[in-house]
């Protein structure tokens, strides 16, 4: 799955995404997965507040 267009896609859409890749493919590591797929971990983490989504690193996911 190609992360290019995160910025356009639907919140709850990404969000699920992204939290499946972390716990498939990054075990959880986010630095890992934005450096993947050369996106801003700032711009991700943004875009996903504004669906009320924030970044857990404790849970090592998006709730």
């Amino acid at each position: 799955m190609n992360l290019a267009n995160y910025q356009t896609m639907d919140v709850v859409m990404l969000m699920s995404i992204i939290n499946m890749k972390l716990r498939d493919d990054f075990n959880g590591d986010l630095d890992a997965l934005v450096k993947t797929f050369d996106i801003s971990k700032q711009q991700l983490i943004e875009k996903l507040a504004t669906g009320d989504f924030e970044w857990l690193p404790e849970a090592k996911q998006f709730r």
